[in-house]
């Protein structure tokens, strides 16, 4: 069914581009044909963790004229949450590869680059 809705957007995109019935409908100003490389983005970053330990810390730093050893509690607090929160994301990135969820830009590219387009027009 797939196959068949992109014969019959190929068909449709063809008819607009045709001369039959006069002017064509479309008039692209570049070549329909997609490239062999995707723009190179990161990915969005996640929202910040660990911020309630943090200002914790940073409270107790400024009450303490930033005497790290009578923080002790709030330093070890923010360190647990820190590799908690970086297990988590490793757990999750390793799933998203798993799972094929979305490919990063390089990977998209190096596989357009292996299964390169037809360099002509429709």
């Amino acid at each position: 069914m797939a196959a068949q809705g992109g014969v019959l957007f190929m068909e449709k995109v063809s008819r607009l581009l045709s001369r039959q019935n006069g002017k064509p409908v479309l008039k692209p100003n570049r070549p329909l044909v997609l490239k062999d490389s995707v723009a190179n983005r990161k990915p969005k970053k996640g929202e910040a963790s660990c911020i309630t330990e943090m200002s914790l810390l940073m409270a107790c730093w400024k009450q303490n004229n930033f005497v790290d050893g009578l923080c002790s509690n709030e330093i070890h607090s923010f360190y647990t949450c820190v590799q908690k929160t970086q297990a988590t994301m490793k757990n999750m990135s390793k799933q998203d590869v798993i799972t094929g969820g979305r490919l990063s830009p390089k990977q998209a590219t190096t596989l357009l680059r292996r299964f390169p387009n037809l360099q002509s027009e429709i």
